[in-house]
C-alpha cells in the first residue's frame, strides 16, 4: 500500500510505503509546541519507507535537538516529518497523509499531558524501553 501527501500549499509531496512501525500520539512540549497543538498524531516509518516525490528543493529542517530534525515546506512552513536518526524511523504527521488510516497503539510521554485522553491505550510515562525510555506505565 502507498500513501501519497503533501505540504500545506502542495509545493512538496511525500510518498509512503507499506505500513508504519508504530502510530500514536505524543505528548510531550516540544512536540505540543512544534505542532501548534495539544498533542501530536505520530506515525513512525523506516526511512526506506519515505520518498520525497516533488518540492525537496522547498524542504527546510530544523534540530532542536540532534535526536529529531523537523522538516517543514519553505514555502508555506506545512509541517511534513522528521527523522529520528537515533531510532531509524522517520516520523511522518499522520495528517500529512491523508490516505492513512490512522490506528494510535500508544501514548507517549504522558507524564507531560495537557490533554488526558480515556481510550483504552497504554500510556507510557516517556518512551519505551526499546527506543531509551524507562518504559513506564502510567494509569489512565
Amino acid at each position: 500500500m502507498t500513501h501519497v501527501g503533501n505540504c500545506f500549499c502542495g509545493a512538496v509531496a511525500i510518498e509512503v510505503t507499506g505500513e508504519p512501525e508504530a502510530m500514536g500520539y505524543c505528548h510531550c512540549r516540544s512536540c505540543r509546541s512544534w505542532s501548534g497543538g495539544p498533542v501530536n498524531a505520530f506515525s513512525l516509518w523506516k526511512p526506506e519507507a519515505v520518498r520525497v516525490t516533488a518540492g525537496a528543493e522547498h524542504i527546510a529542517t530544523y534540530a532542536k535537538t540532534p535526536g529529531t530534525q523537523r522538516q517543514f515546506c519553505r514555502k508555506c512552513g506545512g509541517h511534513l516529518m522528521s527523522s529520528h536518526p537515533e531510532l531509524g524511523m522517520m516520523d511522518v504527521f499522520s495528517a500529512t497523509i491523508p490516505t492513512l488510516k490512522f490506528t494510535p497503539g500508544v501514548h507517549i510521554n504522558y507524564a507531560e499531558t495537557v490533554l488526558p485522553m480515556r481510550d483504552g491505550l497504554p500510556k507510557l510515562k516517556d518512551f519505551p524501553a526499546e527506543f531509551g525510555g524507562s518504559g513506564e506505565m502510567l494509569r489512565e
